[in-house]
């Protein structure tokens, strides 16, 4: 987005980078928590300020928006990611949850998806319970029927756990688990094909 700022917009893009367009926009979601999981205003508003903070169109930030959104969904995924989905599509039910703006849907992989949700249709952002019943409302499941998958410990296995789901840690890095948070998950696995392989045994 910075690139396409300095492109079309070089007197706006000098007078700020990526690191104090971050800033604003966590300075917005402590301005209004409410909205704090609702990550295309956050990012197009950010940008709206620091536009008219510098004298410059307010109307830049949407254009560049647009231009961050179709990047954001240009994803290299994990060798292991697409076989994994094949085993597991047609014998589980696969849903996915999304904090920021991806559209998992737009993907080369979004047809092995029954449900996409993200915090901005929801309206929570995980770890909030809200963001998992989500999940098991649009899939007519208790929340003890879903296997929660995801690499971040509090907002995926944290928040799912304590919404009733089971939780799996993808630990792809090696790291240590955060004690501090008082649970763990039902699994770590390194990679989806190692839990795959679990599911299958």
């Amino acid at each position: 987005m910075h690139e396409y700022l300095a492109r079309e917009h070089p007197r706006l893009a000098a007078c700020f980078g990526p690191e104090e367009l971050w800033a604003e926009r966590m300075s917005l979601a402590r301005e209004h928590p409410q909205l704090a999981h609702h990550m295309t205003w956050l990012r197009t508003e950010a940008l709206r300020r620091l536009a008219v903070r510098h004298e410059h169109d307010a109307a830049v930030g949407e254009a560049a928006f647009g231009v961050f959104k179709a990047a954001r969904n240009e994803v290299d995924f994990y060798a292991d990611v697409a076989p994994s989905l094949q085993r597991l599509t047609g014998r589980f039910r696969l849903a996915t949850f999304s904090n920021g703006n991806a559209d998992v849907a737009t993907t080369p992989l979004g047809s092995h998806f029954e449900v996409t949700l993200t915090a901005e249709a929801v309206g929570y952002a995980k770890p909030h319970i809200e963001a998992f019943s989500a999940i098991a409302r649009a899939l007519s499941l208790s929340p003890q029927d879903i296997l929660y998958v995801g690499d971040n410990p509090q907002a995926d296995v944290q928040g799912a756990l304590e919404a009733g789901c089971r939780a799996v840690w993808v630990n792809r890095q090696g790291g240590e688990w955060p004690e501090q948070l008082g649970v763990r998950a039902d699994l770590e696995v390194s990679s989806l094909t190692e839990l795959v392989d679990h599911l299958h045994g």
